[in-house]
């Protein structure tokens, strides 16, 4: 019976995982979409002669560049400075110093 919690458990922590991932994707495919979208709108406006590389048609890419950044470090960071298994270790670790408490 506790093999199967813990089963259920692993499942659990795999699929949230799985699900902030597909977060990051999403959110890295409306990036890129909309951003080609403001470029394409940029350079129809953009006067004979005048050149594309201007600050203003960065600035969304640039500042939304950081908030994407910040999500897939949030989402990919702690695997890969931790290691993979880095959280059910530690769960394991942390369950046994309690079962060793209580018989003392």
């Amino acid at each position: 019976m506790e093999t199967n919690y813990f089963e259920k458990e692993r499942y659990e922590r795999a699929k949230k995982r799985v699900q902030r991932i597909t977060g990051f994707y999403s959110h890295l495919l409306v990036y890129v979409v909309i951003n080609l979208m403001i470029v394409v709108v940029n350079v129809q406006r953009l006067d004979p002669g005048e050149s594309y590389f201007q600050w203003q048609n960065f600035t969304t890419l640039f500042f939304w560049g950081i908030g994407l950044l910040a999500h897939g470090l949030s989402v990919f960071m702690p695997y890969i400075v931790l290691g993979k298994n880095w959280e059910e270790r530690k769960i394991k670790e942390l369950m046994e110093k309690e079962r060793k408490s209580k018989w003392e």
